[in-house]
């Protein structure tokens, strides 16, 4: 296991580096986040080919982790900017992942834990408010 290269990589990925995570995954490493569920390299890059579509600035880094001999929860944020909203300041998402590792040391199982309603949802224009005046109305 690689740990802290794999934490490296995640620190500084750009679209160029994508292709790395060869390095680091197995070929048919499965990968699930609330959006995707994934098996494969290929599926892999793309998913995070597709971030830096969607987002501008996306940056992760690592802030905790927890390691046994054969698996790792990596706690994370995520920063970005979105052009559509926002004002084009910088978002904060905060997440864990839970890595497995095969016999090679590689990832053989990456799933994701975010909450989408309080980490994306609330933080859209449209839909944060609509929440927001749902969540007060049944407060009161």
């Amino acid at each position: 296991m690689k740990l802290d290269a794999l934490i490296d990589f995640y620190h500084t990925l750009t679209p160029e580096t994508v292709g790395r995570f060869t390095e680091f995954y197995a070929d048919d490493a499965w990968f699930k986040d609330p959006f995707n569920e994934v098996r494969g390299l290929p599926a892999i890059e793309r998913i995070f080919r597709h971030m830096f579509t969607q987002v501008g600035e996306p940056r992760f880094v690592v802030t905790e982790t927890v390691v046994d001999a054969a698996s790792a929860v990596l706690i994370w944020e995520f920063s970005y900017r979105v052009r559509l909203w926002g004002k084009g300041e910088t978002q904060l998402m905060r997440g864990v992942s839970h890595l497995k590792f095969d016999a090679a040391g590689k990832v053989s199982h990456h799933r994701d834990y975010w909450d989408t309603g309080e980490e994306l949802y609330m933080k859209l224009p449209l839909m944060g408010g609509l929440w927001r005046g749902l969540r007060r109305m049944l407060a009161a």
